[in-house]
This record gives C-alpha cells, sequence and structure tokens, in this order.
C-alpha cells in the first residue's frame, strides 16, 4: 500500500489526514502566492499570504503534539531537524512580510518563490518520512490524545475537522469545544476569510454599524484610517477625518493626553488606556488599545467610545425575555 493510499483511507478527523487536507489546501495558497502580482495587485497577494501563513498552526500542533509523542517512542529526530525547518519558514515569513509593508515588490515576489519552495520541500519530508513512520509508531490510543490535544491549537482548514473518534452520539458541545466540520451554507467566493469565518464587506459595514461602539483605528502613522458609521455615536465623526493626522482630531486640551499614550504603545511598554467621563448627561467609557501584528510590530491604535450609563445601573440578575 503507497502511502498516500493509505492516508486517504484513515477515517476523517484522524490527525494524519486533516494534515493531508491542509497540504492541498497550502499547495494552492503557494501556486496562487507565485501567481499573484505584487505591485500590480498588492492587496490580493497580501491576502493570500496572510492566509498562507496561517501554516503556523500546522507547525504548532506538530511541535507541541505529535512530536512529543514521537519523541517518548525514541524518534527525535522531528524535534531536533523539522522543528529547526519550521523556524527557517517563519524567519522567511517574518521577513517577506516586511518587504511586502515597504512595498519592495521585485524582492517581495524573490523572497515568496524562496518561501513557498521551502513550504513544499517541507510537504515532501511529510509525506515521505514523517508520517510514514509516525503512522507505524504511534497505537489508536496514542493518535487520539495527538487530536485532542490539538483541539486547543486549531487548524488552518477553512472548517473544523469532523470528530475523532467518531462517537455516533448526539449531545450538547459548548461552542468553545466545537469543532466539528460543517458543510458551509453559505457562498464564500465573494467573501474574505478572517482568522475564524468569513464575510463580505457589506456583512462587515453591517456589523460595525450596529455595535453599540464608536470606534476609530488610527494606524502606526498616527493617521486616522477607519471609524465606523452608527446610528447614535458618542461622538460626532465626519469622512474629512480619513488621513488626518490623530492629534488634530482632538480639542487641544486632551492632545497631550492622546500623543502621551500613542508614544507609550509605540514604545511597546502600554497596550491600553481608560477613561471615563460625564458628557451630556451620560457616562462615557473611553479606551485605548495598541494594535500589534503576529510580530509583535505596532499597527497603530484602536480608541472605542462607549455609553455606559445604562450599563453601570444593572444590578441583581435578568434571565428572563421581557417582551411582552
Amino acid at each position: 500500500m503507497t502511502e498516500s493510499t493509505e492516508i486517504s483511507a484513515l477515517p476523517k478527523g484522524h490527525p494524519v489526514s486533516i494534515y493531508s487536507e491542509e497540504k492541498e489546501l497550502i499547495q494552492k495558497l503557494g501556486r496562487e502566492l507565485l501567481d499573484t502580482n505584487p505591485k500590480t495587485e498588492n492587496q490580493k497577494f497580501y491576502n493570500i499570504f496572510n492566509q498562507l501563513q496561517q501554516v503556523e498552526r500546522r507547525f504548532e500542533r506538530k511541535e507541541n503534539q505529535l512530536f512529543p509523542v514521537l519523541e517518548q517512542k525514541g524518534w527525535t529526530g522531528p524535534s531536533k531537524n523539522m522543528w529547526s525547518f519550521h523556524d527557517t519558514i517563519r524567519e522567511q515569513f517574518r521577513l517577506l512580510r516586511k518587504k511586502i509593508e515597504a512595498r519592495e515588490f521585485a524582492e517581495a515576489m524573490q523572497d515568496a518563490q524562496y518561501l513557498v519552495s521551502s513550504i513544499f520541500r517541507l510537504l515532501l519530508v511529510e509525506d515521505n518520512v514523517l508520517f510514514p513512520n509516525a503512522l507505524e509508531l504511534l497505537s489508536e490510543e496514542d493518535w487520539k490524545k495527538v487530536r485532542k490535544g490539538e483541539e486547543e491549537i486549531g487548524w488552518m482548514l477553512p472548517a473544523i475537522p469532523p470528530k475523532y473518534p467518531e462517537t455516533g452520539e448526539e449531545e450538547y458541545i459548548h461552542p468553545s469545544q466545537d469543532h466539528t466540520k460543517r458543510e458551509l451554507s453559505f457562498d464564500t467566493e465573494n467573501a474574505s476569510h478572517y482568522d475564524e469565518g468569513y464575510m463580505t464587506v457589506e456583512q462587515v459595514n453591517l456589523l460595525l454599524r450596529t455595535m453599540p461602539l464608536d470606534l476609530t483605528y488610527v494606524d502606526e502613522n498616527d493617521r486616522v484610517i477607519f471609524y465606523n458609521r452608527g446610528e447614535e455615536r458618542v461622538f460626532p465623526r465626519s469622512a474629512g477625518i480619513i488621513g488626518r493626522e490623530v492629534k488634530f482630531c482632538h480639542p487641544p486640551k486632551s492632545v497631550g493626553t492622546v500623543l502621551k499614550i500613542l508614544e507609550e504603545f509605540r514604545k511597546g511598554t502600554k497596550n491600553e488606556a481608560s477613561f471615563w467621563i460625564n458628557f451630556k448627561g451620560r457616562l462615557i467609557y473611553i479606551r485605548y488599545f495598541a494594535v500589534r501584528d503576529l510580530q509583535k510590530n505596532y499597527r497603530g491604535v484602536i480608541e472605542m467610545s462607549q455609553d455606559i450609563t445604562e450599563i453601570k445601573n444593572i444590578e441583581g440578575e435578568k434571565r428572563l425575555l421581557d417582551w411582552n
């Protein structure tokens, strides 16, 4: 029996079966990245790059779940060698992200070729060495333990894999523990894939407009790049602030405080600042959060304002719907 045939015969939800499904996605994303021009299709290139970087979840599952069990069986090669290969690819991701953000398109295209080549070589080693040996070394109970641990790390697949092993029982499962792979009943072609789930631009706008919060995003250059347009805002905003320096978007008496927050966020010494004020007879809760990417680089600030007058007056419990 060939290795690929052996894997295809595994039940859905088996860790190696999941790795096989992920491999198809990784190969697809890798080819798409190389077929996309980072200069003329910059946003598309960046989106594909971000999706491909979710391979980090695959690395973490191997390092924290599969490799330790293999070590217990006396095979330490993956921990010593493949983990190092993971770290090399992580560094390639970091360098390519810098090239994309610096708009160094020719270098980005070349680095993308190196990155995809490295990932594809790793997939070959997995198929030819890692998984065949792991299937021989590990027992059914070992694979159950591996799979259970993987659920806390997650996968890079668009849908959650089915249970392993299948229990055949219908039971209530808390949403935080629901890892069942489901057929999606909605169209994802015109939607973007976020950390969890899909939404169209229209749905994102509806979400941001409906939330009872004022949100403003200031980028790493201290420029306002976004605010949500809710029905009732705490503080007025207009489209004219987009692209404006944030220091010109606050009253003179509060500018010093805002600049101090930005300075500390940029240095990495603070990540949050909170205030509450009385404004037109309402209690307003204002919070600032530092935005950082996966490499902990400073990417700006989210300012969030909320009218908490009614929230502050809540006491006891309310468990029944009182619409009648």
